[in-house]
């Protein structure tokens, strides 16, 4: 890459079982490989499965959200598409009836014990959920998936039964939604937004001055 001007920091709002973030954190991947300087990842929790999911946790497909048939359809084209063009290995091509708010939980809770291993955590989960099609939303499953990345997995499963901390990340939920995020990945710098799964170069367009300037 030659020298270029850029951002040091990135804002991204994700939600585990979200195909898209999955695959655009993979193109994120892509993009740090290429770039010579070092880029912040600020990781923002967001909700999927807000005002679907029942009191004991599981979630109600009853609930009309607008999604049909037909959109799921369109999303597991969108997913193939991007899986040959990123070329990414997926079990599962959707994860509609997976809740990810444990796995959010711990990783929030990560993020503020173990912020030097809070990536490693990050890639664990969705690589758990979309490349091992294991269940993110099992406490067994996270205690593993932390203590394979040097976490102690009793912590986990205890900031899982934490209220206080429950509260707090469904306050970063609200949070997001009041800033306008209504669907992700979304990916911010420099007050500049760039929302789905997009490709390497479109974050360097976000990224980097050189190529935003070069934008028609």
């Amino acid at each position: 890459m030659t020298d270029t001007a850029s951002t040091d920091r990135v804002v991204v709002y994700a939600d585990y079982v979200c195909p898209f973030c999955f695959l655009g954190t993979r193109s994120l991947r892509q993009y740090r490989e290429r770039r010579e300087a070092p880029l912040e990842v600020d990781w923002r929790p967001f909700d999927l499965r807000r005002g679907k999911r029942n009191s004991d946790g599981s979630i109600d497909h009853d609930v009309d959200d607008g999604k049909d048939e037909d959109y799921f359809e369109q999303a597991r084209q969108n997913v193939r598409r991007l899986q040959a063009e990123y070329d990414i290995e997926m079990a599962r091509e959707l994860a509609i009836e997976v809740d990810s708010l444990p796995a959010q939980q711990a990783a929030w809770y990560v993020d503020r014990a173990y912020p030097d291993r809070w990536g490693a955590f990050d890639e664990a989960i969705y690589t758990a959920l979309w490349q091992a099609d294991r269940d993110i939303g099992d406490a067994d499953v996270l205690v593993e998936v932390a203590e394979d990345v040097d976490i102690p997995g009793e912590e986990v499963r205890t900031a899982l039964a934490d209220d206080d901390l429950r509260a707090d990340l469904e306050s970063r939920f609200d949070e997001a939604r009041q800033r306008g995020i209504s669907g992700v990945p979304a990916f911010i710098a420099d007050g500049q937004l760039a929302r789905g799964a997009v490709p390497p170069e479109r974050l360097a367009q976000l990224l980097e001055e050189d190529t935003r300037s070069a934008r028609p």
